[in-house]
């Protein structure tokens, strides 16, 4: 059964993602904002999809702290799910992403729309300064800013290296840091093709004000409270 769903939820995905993405490609004379509202249709269908077909239902902890001024957003990553997810429940968002990704055929040029902060993974050296740029002209258009402590997707029940780079764009741009966690991985695995039905919960942590604080001192105290918060929600296969 798990095996006919997830074929069934990934066909769902590929034959709904080429006329949906074409659609959408009208939305490149909307203004920034109202653009990224309008090809969030993507993200709904999918989502639906994934409840739907998948059976992975969502639920989500600490919505009332999200509010206020543009944030940078740390979050868990060990999944598809929760960079779908996110759209749906955090205000007009800025992923940060290496470049490559807007090459990608529809898929790319679609996410290309949602603003993104693309960096140059070949001149490392110079990429947090363009994280800066970037960020400090997202910040001004209203966008929220998301980034991967991880720096990319970690199975299920592990722990990658949180890396400085978040917190050190928090403090540059004067920005409160908002912590996130979930237990995306154990249903919506990162390798594989298999999905597994289930309730992912998404917990949103309080705002953290950087002001006074150090890059090294923040990343800490964000690792804590993910990692802390992610070993709570556990593993959802099988709930409802």
């Amino acid at each position: 059964m798990v095996e006919l769903r997830s074929i069934l939820f990934l066909a769902y995905m590929v034959l709904m993602t080429l006329p949906v993405a074409t659609f959408l490609m009208l939305g490149v004379f909307l203004p920034r904002v109202p653009r990224y509202r309008f090809i969030r249709l993507w993200s709904r269908l999918a989502v639906w999809g994934a409840r739907v077909i998948a059976g992975i239902r969502d639920h989500v902890e600490g919505a009332q702290n999200i509010h206020g001024r543009p944030h940078i957003i740390m979050c868990k990553h060990s999944s598809t799910w929760e960079t779908v997810f996110l759209q749906l429940v955090m205000p007009p968002m800025s992923f940060i992403a290496k470049r490559e990704l807007v090459w990608i055929p529809f898929f790319g040029w679609g996410f290309a729309l949602f603003s993104p902060i693309l960096i140059d993974r070949g001149r490392a050296a110079e990429a947090m300064q363009q994280i800066i740029e970037q960020g400090r002209v997202r910040r001004d258009q209203g966008f929220w800013i998301t980034i991967f402590p991880e720096g990319t997707r970690i199975a299920a029940g592990k722990k990658g290296r949180y890396k400085p780079g978040g917190a050190r764009l928090a403090l540059e741009l004067g920005m409160p840091i908002l912590p996130v966690a979930h237990n995306a991985g154990y249903l919506w695995p990162k390798h594989g093709w298999r999905t597994f039905p289930g309730r992912i919960t998404l917990s949103v942590g309080k705002p953290i004000e950087t002001a006074g604080r150090t890059a090294d001192d923040l990343t800490r105290e964000v690792e804590h409270w993910i990692e802390s918060e992610t070993a709570r929600l556990g593993d959802p296969r099988g709930l409802a």
